[in-house]
């Protein structure tokens, strides 16, 4: 591939991940990485709506007795993974305990690739494949007010009483009636330690030539750029709005026309990480932690 057209390319995903971002003021760091597990109602026989937002669902027909299964779709690294066995283990003292089967796939690189393969069925009311999805607060925002996703019986949710108290209770999804937090995590600066022994403190120090064509940023604009305008001593939380907005997009567009930035992706980063492709980049906590874990303790990851 020319150098170009990968420029292109680039240019391409990140123009379509800013069209889609409208960026939030709110929430844009805390919990990023994939923070709402979203119950949807996808082999029930409901109805969709013909036009505009989805009708309100109903509770389907329980087909547990006649099904045994549950179809999950995940990020891929946040569920535990044993290299040997070649299974999850978890997931096998879930199935274990409860009886179940689980179809379980790692299919979602980021909030917007995935809702867009699945946003025509949902509005139609069609079964998507799965009955469980992972996605981030924002993006489970969406799909609860457009009414793609089913109440949950809390009843025989009992892990509940676990989750922290902040979490129990969303602006979103208040008594968390239709969503439950798989994983809460943070957004921040990655680096391998043996390969970048002086390591990262500010957002800037990606710019380093060390670092060039080596760098990597997530393609979810909420997580990028809100740490873009905080490196600019931008209060996020305050008054900013188009030029801020605007000035961090040059930033990104600088260093993928100087050829700092390798690539601008969703999950899928962290091939680029394994393979020693990339040294530096923006990403999510809960990534490094697994990566770390499986891969040898060879990243480290700061907030900002």
């Amino acid at each position: 591939m020319s150098r170009q057209r990968a420029i292109n390319e680039q240019r391409g995903r990140l123009a379509q991940a800013i069209g889609q971002a409208q960026a939030s003021r709110r929430g844009v760091l805390a919990g990023a990485a994939g923070l709402a597990l979203a119950g949807l109602l996808s082999a029930c026989g409901t109805k969709g709506a013909s036009s505009g937002p989805a009708q309100a669902l109903t509770p389907g027909i329980d087909i547990s007795d006649t099904e045994q299964l549950v179809r999950w779709a995940n990020w891929t690294l946040y569920l535990d993974y044993d290299d040997k066995a070649k299974h999850y283990p978890t997931l096998e003292q879930f199935k274990k305990s409860s009886g179940l089967d689980v179809r379980y796939v790692e299919d979602i690189d980021s909030n917007d690739s995935y809702y867009g393969k699945v946003q025509s069925q949902l509005a139609s009311g069609q079964d998507i494949g799965q009955d469980l999805m992972v996605l981030t607060d924002w993006m489970t925002e969406r799909v609860i007010r457009l009414g793609y996703v089913q109440d949950l019986d809390h009843a025989n949710i009992p892990n509940l009483k676990n989750l922290l108290p902040s979490l129990k209770d969303v602006r979103f999804d208040p008594g968390r009636t239709k969503s439950l937090t798989w994983q809460s995590g943070y957004t921040g600066l990655v680096w391998n330690k043996e390969e970048f022994p002086k390591g990262l403190r500010n957002v800037a120090d990606l710019w380093a030539p060390e670092l060039k064509g080596r760098v990597t940023l997530l393609d979810e604009m909420r997580d990028t750029i809100p740490l873009l305008l905080l490196d600019q001593g931008i209060d996020i939380t305050g008054q900013w709005g188009q030029e801020e907005f605007s000035g961090a997009i040059e930033i990104v567009e600088k260093n993928i026309q100087n050829g700092q930035i390798r690539q601008v992706k969703g999950n899928s980063y962290k091939q680029d990480l394994i393979s020693g492709d990339a040294l530096a980049g923006i990403a999510y906590s809960g990534d490094i932690t697994q990566l770390n874990y499986e891969e040898g303790n060879k990243w480290e990851f700061i907030m900002p």
